[in-house]
This record gives C-alpha cells, structure tokens and sequence, in this order.
C-alpha cells in the first residue's frame, strides 16, 4: 500500500473492491497525468504529497484531490469508529478539510460526531465550484460551511467538471436553435413544431419497443404541450408523477401510487432464463429518493438548465418508481425542465427520442455507465412469477441514493446539440423540400392533394422511384408523366440515380 494514494489506499484499506473510483492516486518517481479510454483519470504524485498511513488523513486526501463519491465515502465512514473521526477533527477543528470530513461524516451516517459546534468561523464551501457542478447554498452554522451540493441525504447527485462536461456544456444552444429556426421562413418552423410533437411522442414509444393508438399518441402530445407548466414541487409529487403514468400507458397497467414491489430491468431468452440488465432501488427506499429528487430538482435550481434536466430525468429513471411508463416520463422529464429553465421557449420541442431512437447505443451507454457498476454488487433472489427479491439491501442503498452523473450530462449535451443541428434542421429542411416537389409534380398534372401527398410519401420509401406495386394507386397517370415526377422528386431531394 506504500504507493496508493487518497481513494486507493482506503479501497485497498477496507476491501472495497467493488467500488469504481474515476480518480486514482499513487506515488512515484515523478508526476503525471493520464487518462483513461473511459475518461478516468490516474495520477501520480511526488513522494512527499503521501501522508501517514492513518485513514482518516487518506480521506483528506481523497476530498483534496481525488473526485468526491459520497457511495465510496458513505462505505468509508462506515469502517471507522467515531471516536477516531473526532480525535482527527479536535487536533486541528478550524481546519478546512476537518470541517468537510466533519460534516459530510454526518451527513452520511446521520451520526453526531462528540466534538462542539465550530463557533465564529468564516465559512467555505464544501464543494469546490471549479470541480463541480454545485446547487444552492444552504448555511451549515455547527461546521461553517456552505452546503453546495445538488441534492439532500435522500438523494444527492454529484456532477464532476470533466473536460469533456465543460466542452458539452459550454456551447450556445439557444444560439443553436435560433441559427436553425432562422433560416427557415416562420411558416416552416410552425409546421415543423407541430409535427416534431408528434415524431418526439412515437419515437419515445418506439424506444420502449411499443406502437401506441392515435389516442395514446395524443395524450402524450398533449402531456408535451403542458412541459414547464406546473411548479416543481407539483409535478414532482407522488399523485402528479401517478397522474401522468396513467395518461401515458394502457389503464390496464395504470399506477395508483409509487410501487411496492422490487423491479428490475430485464429480457427472458429462448429457454426462458432471465437477463438481468438492472435492478431498480429496493421499494422501501423509493418514497425517499423521490422525495430527495424533487429537493435535488429545487436545489439545483440555477445551474446548466441540462445538468439540472439530467439530475430530474436520470434521477427518475434510475430510481423506476413504476411498473410501467419510466422511459417516457424520463423523456418527458427533459423536455419539462428544458422548457422550465428557459432553455427552450415555450410552444418549442427538442425531440430528443428521435435522436436517441437513431443513436440508441449511445442512448443505451449512458444508462449502462450508471447499472454496470451496480450490477457487479447487488445481490439478489428470484422468485417464482419473475418477483425479485434484493438480499444485499443496505450495501447497495448509498448507491442508489447518491449517483455519479456526470455521464449522464454530457450525453444529454449531445443529444441536444445533435437533435437541434440534426433532427430540428432536417426536418425544416424536409418540409421546405417537400413544398417544392410538391409544386413540381402538380405542375405535371394537377391532382387533387390527397393523390400528389400519396405520390410524394411513396417515392420518399423508394428513394425517388415509384415501385412497381404501388403503379395502381396512378392508373390514370401515363408512365412519361411518372417518369417526369420522379425526376423532379430526385432532383428537389438530390438523388443521384
């Protein structure tokens, strides 16, 4: 252990194996800096940055200069005796990283430590700000510190200012927007809204493997309509989240509450073994976790409109508090703090499951960045009628309460970006497109709207050509006149033949 450093050393220390850290410290000849395919980092430091071979002064360095987990530090506490924390804290109890080892001791044990309140102290913040992304400040007055971090002890994300979060998060995207919607004349983009609406509802669907009635497609449109609406406190709540659960789904399976059973994510194969891809939190931690999301939701209230969509929609998703409709009220979660935080005005969509239905390994990896890591250390049972049972609960409770998101940012950053410069811009383009044609192949023959719509849709599914099955549709049509709008179609939607 004489080379480990910080995380290492105490992972090491107290067999916590199972725990990914994304910072890795260690001693050596000289100091580097090198990251892995994955984005963590491994850094090396010179023989005199290593302290004493004591705990506690090994977690002092973790919160200096590894990246804070407070699941990893949750499973750290829990080793130690309280007696040696306030032993560390009385030899120096004005100290900076006394303080933050202080109250984040009791943060995450809900115990007391034996030590007096600080007194007149200037206060610091807990979180560095260069570090991470950071919520609200609430005045902690028994250890002078800022409390800045994006959530409360039921459920407290923590999002690290990674290069590639700063690279995301620092582009213009209402300037992205208006670029796109911009050089489209207005009459376009208002069209173009109102079927993005529709293409964001099936595409959330499709995601879920599901092919939804016009009248489930119209709820959910109209749900789309209402992002942003509410207040947060009201849209968070157990019977508003029900509410919508059963509008979105078949009432069959329509929720009257949070659930009361364990769930999981799953496939059955061939021979009828269960695929087990995630496993959701135990039913008797989801009432608080989703209490702690909606006070993540307030506390983060001001930061990246997309770090604060991806704490409310990740934070959701993760936790699956229903049966049925996760998926789309994740989806939906997006738009409705997107629109909230002004990011998207009001009447606007970003479809962001069209784009996500087109990248679906993207979509899927960032998922998996989150239950990977967890499946390697829950433990559970299953019982007969597929029911589930997690034998292992409280090893696993801090993991599900305190979630790294930091993927999860950027991969909502870029499917943002690549919706509105992709998805957004496309779709203008294909309606200005289809204007054209259709003036085109009506100048061939003037047929009603219903018959050049037909036309236009049927050469769209066969790149410009009209296939052979679908000639009777135009009896009435010569083969020159076919041939004529075909070779508008190609030539309006620049196909080369």
């Amino acid at each position: 252990m004489e080379n480990l450093l910080g995380g290492e050393w105490l992972k090491k220390r107290y067999k916590l194996y199972a725990y990914h850290l994304t910072h890795s410290s260690y001693t050596g000849t000289r100091a580097k800096i090198e990251t892995s395919e994955n984005g963590d980092i491994v850094e090396t430091y010179p023989a005199h940055y290593a302290p004493a071979q004591e705990p506690l002064l090994h977690i002092e360095f973790y919160i200096k200069y590894d990246d804070i987990n407070l699941d990893f530090l949750n499973a750290v506490f829990k080793c130690l005796v309280i007696e040696e924390v306030a032993t560390y804290i009385q030899k120096k109890p004005r100290g900076r990283y006394e303080r933050k080892v202080g109250i984040l001791f009791e943060y995450l044990t809900g115990q007391q430590l034996p030590v007096p309140d600080l007194g007149k102290e200037n206060y610091i913040d807990l979180l560095d700000k260069d570090r991470y992304v950071t919520g609200k400040v609430i005045k902690n007055a028994r250890w002078n510190i800022n409390d800045n971090l994006l959530g409360n002890v039921d459920f407290c994300p923590i999002i690290r200012k990674t290069n590639r979060l700063e690279s995301s998060l620092q582009e213009d995207f209402q300037k992205l927007i208006e670029d796109v919607t911009n050089e489209f004349p207005k009459e376009i983009f208002y069209r173009a809204v109102n079927y993005l609406y529709t293409k964001e509802t099936r595409s959330s669907y499709q995601i879920e493997k599901e092919k939804p009635s016009m009248e489930r497609v119209l709820r959910f449109v109209s749900l789309l309509e209402k992002a942003g609406g509410q207040s947060i406190d009201a849209l968070l709540s157990e019977s508003s989240l029900t509410n919508l659960q059963n509008e979105i789904i078949d009432e069959r399976y329509a929720a009257k509450g949070f659930r009361d059973f364990q769930n999981y994510i799953g496939q059955t194969t061939y021979n009828f073994k269960e695929i087990i891809h995630y496993v959701c939190p135990p039913p008797e931690f989801i009432s608080s976790i989703m209490n702690g999301l909606l006070q993540a939701a307030k506390k983060s209230e001001g930061t990246h409109p997309i770090a604060r969509a991806a704490i409310v929609a990740f934070g959701f998703v993760f936790a699956h508090p229903f049966e049925d409709g996760n998926g789309r009220l994740h989806r939906f979660l997006i738009h409705d703090v997107l629109t909230r935080d002004k990011l998207v005005q009001k009447g606007m969509i970003i479809p962001v499951s069209a784009h996500m239905v087109n990248h679906i390994k993207e979509y899927d990896a960032a998922l998996e960045a989150y239950s990977t890591p967890l499946m390697s250390r829950i433990k559970y049972e299953l019982k007969d009628a597929s029911g589930m049972v997690v034998t292992n609960p409280a090893q696993v409770e801090a993991y599900f309460r305190y979630p790294d998101l930091t993927e999860q940012t950027i991969y909502l950053a870029n499917t943002i970006k690549g919706t509105i410069t992709e998805d957004i811009y496309w779709e203008m383009d294909f309606l200005v497109k289809y204007d054209e044609v259709k003036k085109a192949i009506q100048d061939v023959v003037d047929m009603p709207d219903r018959n050049t719509d037909m036309m236009i849709r049927f050469l769209h599914q066969n790149k410009g050509e009209l296939a052979t099955r679908k000639r009777k549709h135009f009896a009435e049509l010569t083969d020159d006149e076919i041939s004529q709008m075909e070779a508008a179609f190609k030539e309006v939607f620049e196909i080369v033949s």
